[in-house]
């Protein structure tokens, strides 16, 4: 027997809010029952698991155990622009001089997350 991942999961103080600023970075849409206000709402991917959002009481304290790391279609710096832009918050930079490595990134509450090179980067520097 196994077990399928179904949803991850991410703790908030404003589920909706947090929803929408995760549809804007993925290009994806909210479940379509979900409305303001709704203590749960969720991120519709393409594939794999769906973004769930639950509010909590309690504000969240330390550094994330677990975060998404996302390979944009663009480039990464470009991506970290855009992302910028939208509300995210700029955390911690580990890109290097030869193109490797990732950005750091915060949503608007807080939830660490990285941006990887994309794909097209990641082939040029393998080739």
């Amino acid at each position: 027997m196994i077990s399928v991942v179904q949803n991850v999961a991410i703790d908030c103080a404003d589920a909706y809010a947090l929803a929408r600023f995760w549809s804007e970075v993925t290009g994806r849409p909210l479940h379509p029952e979900d409305r303001p206000g709704e203590p749960e709402t969720q991120v519709m991917l393409a594939e794999g698991p769906v973004l769930h959002f639950n509010e909590v009481p309690e504000p969240k304290k330390d550094k994330n155990r677990i975060h998404l790391c996302l390979r944009p279609d663009t480039s990464r710096d470009r991506e970290v622009e855009r992302l910028l832009g939208i509300g995210a918050a700029f955390v911690a930079d580990h890109r290097n001089t030869d193109g490797s490595g990732w950005a750091v990134l915060a949503d608007p509450e807080g939830n660490e997350f990285c941006v990887l090179r994309s794909a097209s980067e990641r082939g040029a520097a393998e080739s």
